[in-house]
């Protein structure tokens, strides 16, 4: 298993598609010139297309004989440090992997992943910075912060969030996640940094969820709007989703016995 982080800036995406270049299909190239054949990845949470990951968290099945080869020690145990410089080194500067282990059995990044957390930047200050230009949304306006939490609040539990993801073909009916936690800071440089935890999220759910949230910040909608949205489980009307740029998978939690939190 692996801890990968990168810059979603000029990928197509995390996972791997024909003829576009993916973060997945990245990954599996380099491993494939290490151990002879591109592998099957799954992911802890599958990224759309300019969306960033502090800590995205990848599983691969791998020849054991290879890794006992060049990485096994003498104990048995696996000392993988040349497995992630190897693929640093091939993946840099947009893709870094900092964590490489045998996985425990029994683990899958995306199935045994009890929650996924996501923060979302909004740079308020009205001064471009180029920066921070690839990975926050910049909105020269003042964002009514208090407005926003109390947009915020009643997004968590488990609700129908149909109003806040976009449905994939064939897909109709209520899209039920439970929301465990949202918080807001604000630093001392005007960018409102937002973070919400779920055990799982739909197709483009906290984009949209920003979208609204920055709606109320700027007037043009109100805290109530939020659960008048949960209960109708209808996008007409809904404000436009904030751009991907801005949104980065930050942690990923697994059950103790798989290896815990990854942050």
């Amino acid at each position: 298993m692996l801890g990968v982080s990168y810059d979603g800036g000029s990928f197509h995406g995390f996972a791997a598609q024909p003829g576009q270049r993916t973060v997945a299909g990245s990954i599996a190239t380099a491993l494939g010139k290490i151990f002879g054949s591109d592998p099957h990845l799954v992911c802890a949470g599958r990224t759309d297309a300019g969306v960033h990951a502090r800590t995205q968290v990848v599983h691969a099945d791998l020849p054991l004989e290879v890794l006992t080869r060049r990485y096994g020690a003498p104990d048995g145990a696996f000392e993988l440090k040349g497995l992630i410089r190897s693929l640093s080194h091939q993946l840099g500067p947009e893709i870094a992997v900092y964590r490489a282990e045998v996985a425990p059995e029994g683990f899958d990044a995306r199935h045994s992943a009890i929650w996924r957390r996501y923060r979302y930047d909004i740079d308020c200050s009205g001064r471009p910075d180029p920066v921070r230009a690839s990975s926050t949304w910049a909105i020269e306006e003042h964002l009514d912060l208090a407005a926003m939490r109390l947009g915020g609040y009643p997004l968590i539990g488990e609700h129908n969030f149909a109003a806040f993801c976009r449905q994939r073909d064939g897909e109709e009916g209520p899209i039920m996640r439970r929301v465990l936690e949202v918080g807001f800071r604000q630093d001392e440089d005007a960018v409102i940094h937002f973070e919400i935890a779920a055990t799982a999220f739909c197709h483009q759910m906290v984009r949209s969820i920003v979208g609204v949230l920055a709606a109320i910040g700027r007037g043009k909608a109100r805290p109530p709007d939020v659960v008048s949205m949960l209960r109708s489980g209808s996008r007409e009307g809904a404000p436009t989703i904030a751009p991907a740029k801005g949104l980065t998978l930050v942690a990923v939690g697994y059950p103790d016995d798989l290896g815990g939190a990854w942050r």
